[in-house]
């Protein structure tokens, strides 16, 4: 298995579990709607956040960035379908989760060299 499937897997499970705890635990909805925020989490905080953001603006910049797109694509998800139902507080306890997360997450992206540091840690 190559290092980008190993760390989009790790990625995938991380978001995974903190969309369960914010979407399942907190607000009540079914681990399915999780699922669905993770990989959603998943493709586009790796996109956006790991391969853009990281390298050019930093390890803590990237990190908030990925906790705020978490937060904004939950609430996509929560406008576009009629069966979740998400608060404030499962937001918040989202953007924080995956943001702590991503902060070491991104350390192993830069130490196992799938991403370059450009820029400040």
């Amino acid at each position: 298995m190559g290092k980008t499937t190993t760390a989009l897997i790790i990625k995938l499970v991380m978001t995974f579990v903190a969309s369960w705890i914010a979407v399942s635990l907190i607000a009540g909805n079914n681990w399915t709607w999780a699922l669905i925020v993770a990989v959603l989490g998943t493709v586009v905080n790796y996109l956006l956040g790991d391969l853009y953001v990281l390298p050019n603006y930093g390890n803590i910049v990237a990190s908030i960035a990925d906790g705020v797109l978490a937060m904004v694509l939950l609430f996509l998800v929560d406008m576009a379908t009629t069966g979740l139902r998400v608060n404030g507080t499962a937001y918040l306890v989202l953007g924080v989760l995956i943001a702590a997360g991503e902060y070491f997450f991104h350390n192993y992206l830069i130490g196992s060299g799938i991403v370059d540091k450009k820029s400040r840690t």
